[in-house]
């Protein structure tokens, strides 16, 4: 078959990595959105909907290259400017944070909707995820990142994922360190490879060029410093010699561990100091919860702070993000809900469209057989029916 043949015969295709929600998931995912939502707003964080489509130099600013790739750009025929459909919707919300709402004291935002990425960030991702995130602007305090992991763990609660554990990191440890060891920003770059990697042997190699003594012994250190938060005592005597900086990220994950296992105390900690996920972005801790039979996140987040400076306002900022899709499909709440509803038939009967409009306020589905037209109750969701007996309109069993 020619290749103009081919797509003729197959325009129903979407492209690979892009995914649509059919009957009756869709469904059980607008649940789902709305319990996570609603609990988003009992915890004080406000909704924004912010567009889906920017000036690429507001989109982009602040972000680091990952984002960037991660952008399906375009120009825009009004102005001749480029823009870019959003692939992460975290630089929106500090621009609204910094630029539109500016409040004086600390501002808890929370969004939900469609991000596009170029590529997908893994095996058997989407390349539209549904993309769910709060972010809490305006404090700096370990506080405030304790509440956005209880709240993050809130939300896989409610969409049933089951016993999550929660990996932890410090992006500002190894800046720290790769800056105390002299490494320019090419070895510093493969250096962070490496590490995400855990490629001891490459390590090795890498470290060679920089001159034996602390520095190289304690950058060599950061691959094995990973495991229950026992190893924080490890990290306390292997990076004692580091400086002020290192110090206080662990002292920071300290404070976070006691506070986490204090506010959820159900979840699983696992402390990996050469975890540098978003390392290009965040400044401080970084998160991401996994959950059994699972190889990938399935939420993640940290500290991110500064990122509304160049929106006019500098703020300490912390958050987490999360594809819906990717919850509803794991989580006990994402299979195919129950399909109730009556059926009932087409009439002008004063009796009958009263007796399905009282229904619908009372909460049924009900949907109208339409003249002429098969019946195939299992397609409309039905499982019962409106039926006249002695004179009045009754709900049977189908």
């Amino acid at each position: 078959m020619k290749e103009a043949e081919f797509a003729s015969a197959n325009r129903w295709l979407l492209p690979d990595a892009v995914d649509e929600v059919l009957p009756p998931r869709a469904a059980a995912l607008e649940s789902l959105r709305r319990q996570v939502l609603d609990s988003c707003e009992r915890w004080g964080y406000e909704l924004v909907v912010p567009p889906v489509i920017e000036y690429l130099d507001s989109l982009l600013i602040g972000t680091g290259p990952d984002l960037d790739l991660q952008t399906f750009k375009l120009t825009d025929q009004l102005s001749g400017r480029l823009m870019g459909v959003r692939a992460d919707m975290t630089p929106q919300a500090a621009r609204i944070d910094a630029h539109q709402l500016q409040y004086a004291g600390p501002a808890r935002l929370c969004y939900l909707g469609t991000v596009l990425n170029t590529r997908p960030e893994g095996p058997g991702r989407s390349r539209n995820p549904l993309q769910l995130g709060a972010e809490l602007f305006g404090h700096a305090g370990v506080e405030s990142d304790v509440e956005i992991i209880a709240l993050m763990m809130d939300v896989l609660r409610i969409a049933g994922l089951p016993s999550p554990h929660l990996d932890i990191g410090h992006v500002g440890i190894f800046r720290a360190l790769a800056r105390d060891a002299g490494l320019d920003a090419d070895t510093e770059s493969r250096l962070f490879d490496c590490l995400q990697r855990k490629a001891a042997g490459e390590i090795g190699e890498l470290l060679q060029a920089v001159p034996a003594g602390p520095a190289r012994d304690r950058l060599a250190a950061l691959a094995d410093l990973n495991g229950s938060v026992d190893v924080l005592n490890q990290a306390g005597e292997q990076l004692a010699g580091a400086g002020e900086e290192v110090q206080t990220a662990l002292r920071h994950l300290w404070a976070l561990a006691t506070a986490v296992e204090r506010h959820v105390p159900d979840v699983t900690l696992h402390f990996d100091l050469a975890e540098l996920r978003g390392y290009r972005f965040h400044t401080g801790v970084v998160f991401a919860a996994f959950v059994p039979g699972h190889g990938q996140e399935v939420a993640r987040g940290g500290r991110y702070d500064r990122i509304g400076e160049v929106f006019g306002r500098s703020r300490p900022a912390t958050g987490f993000s999360a594809d819906l899709k990717t919850l509803a499909a794991l989580g006990e709440t994402g299979g195919e809900r129950e399909r109730r509803g009556i059926l009932a038939p087409w009439g002008d009967a004063s009796d009958l469209v009263t007796a399905i409009r009282e229904l619908r306020a009372n909460g049924e589905r009900v949907v109208v057989q339409l003249p002429g037209q098969p019946v195939h109750p299992d397609e409309l969701g039905c499982d019962r029916q409106l039926v006249e007996k002695d004179g009045a309109w009754q709900v049977a069993p189908l």
